[in-house]
């Protein structure tokens, strides 16, 4: 049974307990073990996931999105459009904010809540014009000397006619270089799905936080199993060894920080990460703030250069 029929099983015995008469004593007793169990079984569950049960939760249709954080996490956020070239892409947020009285440039793919706008941000998968909007918002960060906090949430770029007819290949190298050059400090926190070069372009941080349940991966685990087993079915069995999981991503050292989630998900309670969340991300700034900006750019391109390395 897969994690996603196994919430449905708990959803439907939480409805069947609710049903239940509490005026009764004995009735009442059954409800408070029945209660029990079926926290119990939510506990385990979660305890047990597997690799592509955190596929599943990342991509989970309520997931808290880019515009979640940057309300909950920033105040006076003004948000800034289009690429000066040729439009504003959707599937990109950036602007300005406070964060705890510090101007900083926040930078993010962008997932809808409905159908509606998802189709609208073009499901989190970004345009060229989207990345050269980012790339001008982190030059503006760096010219006025504004630390930059990007949310990272794409299953990849868009590989469509028109994106690559304008330059997609060449948006996200740009982007890259663009960004392991600032003399700012980055933050990126993966919040969701980190999918390919499409989250690389904006992820290029002196540290990588990411929520407990996120992933981050050269590709995604269906086209992984397209490419290595000539059969996407196959993906369960892919996700198991691209090592795309928090936990084994900081174990490799390619990411920095975890951020524990609330149990089920960040879904669950949306809100109960932000202390944590807005707490490291003014720690890690406040570190970085005191370097200087040579220093802060010497340090990301070390960390990129260390990634992958083997230890004889």
């Amino acid at each position: 049974m897969d994690l996603k029929e196994i919430e449905e099983q708990i959803k439907q015995l939480r409805v069947q307990l609710d049903s239940l008469d509490a005026k009764d004593e004995k009735t009442q007793k059954l409800r408070e073990h029945l209660g029990l169990a079926i926290d119990q079984m939510k506990q385990d569950t979660y305890e047990t996931l597997d690799a592509y049960d955190k596929v599943y939760l990342a991509r989970h249709a309520n997931r808290p999105n880019t515009r979640f954080y940057i309300d909950q996490i920033f105040e006076d956020f003004l948000e800034l459009h289009g690429d000066r070239l040729y439009s504003d892409d959707a599937a990109i947020i950036g602007g300005i904010a406070m964060l705890n009285k510090m101007p900083v440039t926040v930078i993010g793919h962008v997932k809808g809540s409905t159908t509606e706008e998802n189709i609208k941000a073009n499901f989190g998968m970004p345009h060229p014009e989207g990345y050269r909007k980012a790339m001008r918002l982190a030059l503006a960060a760096e010219k006025f000397n504004r630390p930059i906090i990007t949310f990272i949430d794409t299953p990849g770029a868009y590989p469509g006619i028109g994106a690559e007819e304008r330059g997609q290949s060449e948006a996200i190298a740009r982007c890259l270089m663009t960004f392991m050059g600032l003399k700012v400090p980055v933050i990126a926190v993966v919040i969701g799905e980190g999918g390919s070069g499409g989250a690389l372009a904006i992820s290029g941080g002196n540290s990588i936080i990411m929520l407990e349940h996120s992933v981050y991966s050269v590709l995604s685990p269906e086209g992984f199993a397209s490419i290595l087993y000539k059969d996407a079915s196959r993906a369960k069995e892919a996700a198991k060894i691209m090592k795309l999981t928090s936990t084994d991503l900081l174990e490799l050292g390619v990411i920095d920080e975890i951020i524990k989630e609330p149990l089920g998900g960040a879904h669950e309670n949306p809100e109960a990460i932000i202390p944590n969340l807005k707490q490291m991300l003014e720690e890690k700034i406040a570190g970085f703030s005191q370097w200087e900006a040579d220093a802060v750019s010497e340090h990301r391109y070390k960390k990129f250069r260390k990634i992958g390395q083997s230890v004889k």
